[in-house]
């Protein structure tokens, strides 16, 4: 469990974001100090054909792509619709805001939300990927289908 309690918010847009508008939130929200945590949701993009007559193709999304977050390659797996943050402090939400007004530059709409939405205890898919002794900041963030880990950023402040 974690020793204290931090403020977490979630970005809702009225659709679903190109990558290119998810890479330029994310390139704004990444100098943001002030963030401790970051979860991108949405549709999962597979890269072969799940299901059909297609069934193990390679399956050509136009979402599904690398973006540049500072100057780390990041690759999207999912198409974004929303986005969930976890701050130091309240303070830090004016500056999200302004974020967001800049990155979608009145071409959606959007709300941030406050409350709780990332897991803060480990759950069992964060025991079965990582194991009793997990770093504390991954909790929550595990894709139980992703053979994967999470993207961490670093340098980016």
């Amino acid at each position: 469990m974690t020793d204290a309690t931090y403020p977490q918010v979630r970005i809702v847009t009225e659709r679903l974001m190109y990558p290119e508008t998810v890479e330029r939130l994310l390139n704004l929200l990444a100098t943001t100090e002030g963030i401790r945590r970051m979860l991108l949701n949405g549709p999962r993009l597979p890269s072969t054909v799940p299901y059909g007559p297609a069934k193990g193709l390679p399956n050509p999304i136009a979402m599904k792509r690398v973006i540049m977050v500072g100057d780390q390659e990041v690759e999207l797996q999912v198409q974004v619709g929303t986005v969930i943050l976890e701050l130091e402090n309240r303070d830090v939400i004016p500056v999200i805001r302004a974020a967001c007004d800049t990155a979608f530059k009145d071409s959606m709409s959007y709300s941030i939300q406050e409350g709780r939405f990332m897991k803060t205890e480990p759950t069992l898919s964060d025991y079965a990927k990582y194991g009793p002794d997990a770093d504390k900041m991954l909790l929550g963030l595990v894709d139980p289908k992703s053979k994967s880990g999470p993207v961490i950023l670093q340098g980016t402040k």
